[in-house]
């Protein structure tokens, strides 16, 4: 079989494997299947849909976020350069990307907990922990990819440079690595978002999601019309990080006034903003150079594990 063959061929077993693991599934769930009673509960219905519609659109307010730029870029840019600025963005994204699959990770196992925890007592300081960890551990996770973005970078775009017929020769998509701490701090954004969102899904407010997706869906559409022919791809990514951030403050302020949450405001900040601040060291000041920036992980994690020991001590040691 001809090489370029091959992905498609394993595409079609892979289709039938899963087609063949589905039917088989539902062969095996067939006597439960058959017990259910089908009875349609208007009143259930209705307050389903209330709940639920607002998230089903912030989701595809959340899709316009993550994807939109590219398009813009694609259409918004003269016809010689957008193709080549599309594909620097899209390859350099990838090395964000660590950070967004750690984040939704996590959504989707915190998310269960918290509604399984909001009867309780303490519900509230239990959620401000969380918050307090996943903030540490984000920062932590965002200086450590900018410490070795060279390695990532080697291993995703490919070597810096090229020897080409006795000629070195740079790889153009290195130069877009200019939007990688840019897509992590707004990737940090999110997952702050996502745990502050606790507080309109368990009010049955769901209606303050669609609110705040929708204008980070405007901010994303109208700041892109506007930068993006002047400064392409940097626009996009710096865009991305305000919208994230203007929709994590917004559910901060609106969630405080509707169903308090006691978080660790000086805490959390100081935390975010040191992470910025050794990034923008790393990053710009020192040049990427992985030992320095390494340097800056441990001191940064050591830090960290040093003001947060007492707290871990009593999660994880038990007297």
């Amino acid at each position: 079989m001809d090489d370029w063959l091959v992905p498609a061929a394993l595409g079609r077993l892979r289709f039938l494997a899963n087609a063949t693991a589905s039917v088989f599934t539902i062969f095996l769930l067939l006597p439960e299947i058959f017990k259910v009673k089908l009875r349609f509960d208007i009143a259930m219905y209705k307050e389903m849909f209330l709940y639920s519609y607002p998230i089903l659109i912030a989701n595809i307010s959340f899709i316009i976020n993550e994807a939109l730029d590219k398009t813009m870029l694609k259409h918004m840019l003269p016809e010689a350069i957008s193709d080549r600025d599309v594909g620097i963005y899209g390859i350099c994204a990838k090395i964000a990307i660590f950070l967004s699959i750690f984040i939704n990770a996590f959504r989707l196992g915190a998310e269960p907990f918290f509604f399984s925890h909001a009867k309780n007592k303490n519900s509230g300081d239990t959620y401000a922990r969380i918050m307090n960890y996943f903030v540490i551990t984000v920062a932590v996770i965002t200086v450590a990819v900018v410490a070795n973005v060279n390695i990532l970078a080697a291993l995703i775009i490919g070597k810096e440079t090229h020897l080409i017929n006795n000629h070195i020769v740079n790889n153009p998509y290195w130069s877009g690595l200019g939007v990688v701490p840019l897509l992590l701090f707004g990737y940090l954004s999110l997952g702050i978002y996502m745990n502050l969102s606790v507080w309109y899904k368990l009010s049955d407010q769901t209606k303050y999601g669609l609110y705040i997706s929708t204008i980070g869906a405007i901010l994303t559409i109208l700041l892109n019309w506007i930068f993006i022919p002047k400064y392409s791809y940097m626009a996009s990514a710096w865009i991305s990080l305000i919208a994230y951030a203007s929709m994590m403050i917004m559910s901060y302020l609106w969630g405080q006034k509707n169903y308090p949450i006691p978080y660790n405001l000086k805490k959390n900040l100081a935390y975010i903003i040191s992470s910025a601040v050794l990034v923008y060291l790393s990053f710009y000041v020192f040049n990427r150079n992985i030992f320095i920036g390494n340097v800056f992980l441990l001191i940064f994690g050591g830090a960290a594990l040093y003001f947060e020991w007492r707290n871990l001590k009593a999660i994880f040691i038990k007297k």
